[in-house]
């Protein structure tokens, strides 16, 4: 499986971006995936996560209420919206997935990654 994520940018704060994560490969839709950031200087940290069937998520506490993850395996795709985006959300964001269904918040339990997708949040 390949992950291609893209949509990051630059925003000012308050404001919104979803961010999007197109996997190659059938199989995708078995697979549980995740949102992780690494912001400068930091290492990279869960940020939400889905189960293969989009119906179980799971998100960190610290975008909880601000961030929404869901996919449509039709397109084997997976989607991180980001609203009332803060300074402290600038990072690199990378999708991930892992050879199984549930829902996991640890970066060894990933199997797949991408390249990542820069958001710059501006006070």
């Amino acid at each position: 499986v390949q992950l291609q994520a893209s949509g990051g940018g630059l925003v000012q704060a308050g404001g919104a971006l979803r961010l999007s994560c197109v996997a190659s490969g059938r199989t995708f839709s078995t697979y549980a995936v995740g949102w992780f950031r690494q912001a400068p200087g930091k290492e990279r940290e869960f940020v939400a996560t889905i189960s293969w069937n989009g119906i179980s998520t799971y998100y960190a506490n610290s975008v909880k209420g601000r961030f929404a993850i869901s996919r449509d395996n039709a397109k084997t795709t997976v989607y991180l919206q980001m609203n009332s985006l803060k300074p402290e959300d600038t990072a690199v964001y990378y999708c991930a997935a892992r050879r199984s269904t549930g829902l996991a918040t640890t970066l060894p339990s990933y199997d797949y990654w991408g390249q990542g997708t820069l958001v710059t949040v501006s006070s």
